[in-house]
């Protein structure tokens, strides 16, 4: 492997086999970055190919995720119904997410990726085309989604550590959140231009550019220069390898806790865009596009907490804490909020504290992981995470339905606050080691 760039700003080290710090508080910069480092990691060449293709992908999948959504709401009548479409896109990886990570630990996660989407690709093509013709039904969204749940499943636990091989360890901070950061403008942009389309002419053009956008992806992946890649040694079979990184989990409260507080916000808060349908149809009764745009909304408080993110010089369990609290606060207090206005702020406002808790609990895991174990402790972060909205969506969607979308609302704010904030009374009382 080659040594990085030397058009790279000056770091603790440029040593590839520089050990991560195993707990937090983790320092990342002695002070605070100048603006035009905020994203220093879009320097190394790899990760910039990523980002742009990552970029233009994300937009698609906002723009296939609210065509979608709203395709099953209007065929359906139901907001359930949207629940259940999470639910059978996100039910794979609760069930097999520790898989997906011994498969990232054990083969190339290029590869992997590489794999996924042209998977994804194929599965965005199918419901273009039977949109397209007029021949979708519920029950077609409902099988598609099933088999990009289990796309997710490989694809989730290698991204997220794919990003330590293109950047090396000096850079995973940034990186992260340059990926957040990508991943939010996308969510600002996709559900804007998903909306704009259902409008115009109907959803099937979303799925169409994302298939578009997978292909995209597979020829990026391609092109990356693989002898600058910091690849990992793949870790050997063996048995009980799914065991020992939960053992490896629960022993630090840095990985602990944050992997709790993503099973309570993934259930009850993260499938948001399944209420935010229901606010936008039987609510405000804004349409499509009023949908698109409280997706969006959400999305620009999402983008500040990311550049927020990326620019944050020290990294704390409570900050993961008090971010998770503040945004399940946020949506009890907007679930029966009557102005459209005020709802759409407060929107904005929770999206920038979901973001700040999910970009600090993915760097706190990350960064708390050996390399070696890094793939498996991320697939079972991502099981309670994605699958967790598996449970969400569907929970959620039903009790919108039978207590109305602001009561459904308010739980899944409350829950997360209460949860939150007596687990800051307990990190106060009760330091840990």
């Amino acid at each position: 492997m080659t040594s990085p760039s030397s058009a790279l700003p000056s770091s603790p080290s440029d040593n590839r086999s520089v050990s991560i710090p195993p707990t937090g508080p983790i320092a990342v910069v002695s002070e605070r970055l100048p603006w035009r480092h905020t994203f220093i990691s879009l320097r190394v060449h790899n990760f910039k190919l990523f980002a742009a293709s990552h970029f233009i992908a994300v937009i698609a999948v906002w723009m296939q995720r609210v065509a979608q959504d709203w395709i099953v709401l209007q065929l359906s009548g139901s907001v359930a119904a949207v629940g259940v479409t999470v639910a059978m896109q996100f039910l794979p990886v609760l069930i097999l997410g520790p898989w997906g990570g011994l498969m990232a630990d054990r083969f190339s996660k290029r590869r992997l990726l590489q794999i996924c989407q042209a998977s994804a690709g194929v599965c965005a093509a199918i419901l273009g085309v039977l949109t397209l013709t007029h021949s979708l039904q519920v029950w077609h969204v409902y099988a598609v989604a099933a088999v990009l749940g289990l796309v997710t499943v490989l694809d989730q636990p290698s991204r997220q550590v794919f990003v330590n091989e293109l950047v090396g360890p000096n850079y995973l901070r940034n990186a992260i959140s340059v990926n957040s950061t990508t991943f939010q403008l996308g969510g600002l942009i996709g559900p804007a231009i998903a909306g704009a389309l259902l409008t115009a002419v109907g959803g099937g053009w979303a799925f169409v550019f994302n298939a578009v956008a997978c292909t995209l992806t597979v020829i990026m992946l391609s092109l990356l220069r693989v002898n600058e890649l910091y690849t990992a040694p793949p870790t050997p079979k063996s048995k009980g390898m799914v065991r020992e990184a939960v053992r490896y989990a629960m022993a630090k409260r840095t990985i602990r806790w944050p992997w709790a507080l993503a099973a309570v916000v993934a259930v009850f808060s993260l499938s948001l865009p399944v209420l935010l349908a229901g606010y936008a149809d039987h609510v405000f009764k804004i349409g499509a596009g009023g949908y698109g745009l409280l997706n969006a909304l959400v999305a620009v408080g999402s983008l500040a907490g990311a550049i927020a993110s990326a620019r944050r010089r020290l990294l704390r369990l409570e900050t993961v804490v008090v971010a998770a609290g503040l945004y399940g606060a946020l949506l009890a207090l907007a679930a029966f909020v009557p102005s459209l206005p005020a709802f759409a702020a407060l929107m904005a406002v929770s999206g920038f504290f979901a973001l700040t808790f999910m970009t600090s609990a993915n760097q706190l895991v990350q960064t708390s992981a050996n390399m070696a174990i890094r793939g498996r402790v991320m697939s079972l972060y991502t099981m309670v995470l994605i699958g967790g909205q598996a449970l969400g969506g569907p929970m959620l969607g039903g009790l919108a339905q039978a207590l109305g979308t602001p009561w459904a609302m308010f739980l899944g704010g409350l829950v997360p606050a209460v949860v939150c904030g007596l687990l800051v009374l307990r990190l106060r009382t009760r330091r840990e080691g």
